[in-house]
């Protein structure tokens, strides 16, 4: 099982542990977004501290129905006691979850401030 919490916002928030090929890890807390179809999203600042390997571009389509154009880059996660091999996707926002990520397992929320976020496998 894997805990979060839901933060002041009632952003429902969980650490990963995120590393790259060179070894280098961060504890990063990211946002939950059931919107998002990816992994994960990282802002530039962290994906280059990690030192993470550039994968390929792709077109994404946003919650506005606009397209853009986003860098993937290659990323190793702990998720759920296990590493995983993971795209990241290059946006300057907050880090976010994706659906991908959360494929095969439940989410729980308590919707409250301080709330736990509880995700099992299925």
């Amino acid at each position: 099982m894997i805990q979060g919490v839901v933060s002041q916002r009632c952003e429902a928030i969980l650490p990963l542990v995120i590393g790259g090929v060179s070894g280098r890890r961060q504890v990063v807390d990211a946002v939950i977004d059931t919107g998002f179809n990816g992994f994960l999203s990282l802002p530039s600042a962290i994906i280059a501290a990690l030192d993470l390997p550039w994968n390929a571009s792709d077109i994404v389509t946003l919650g506005d129905g606009s397209e853009t154009l986003f860098d993937l880059y290659a990323a190793t996660v702990i998720w759920d006691g296990q590493y995983r091999e993971i795209d990241v996707a290059e946006s300057e926002t907050e880090p976010l979850i994706g659906m991908a990520l959360l494929y095969g397992y439940r989410l729980q929320i308590d919707a409250v401030e301080g709330g736990i976020v509880r995700i099992e496998a299925l």
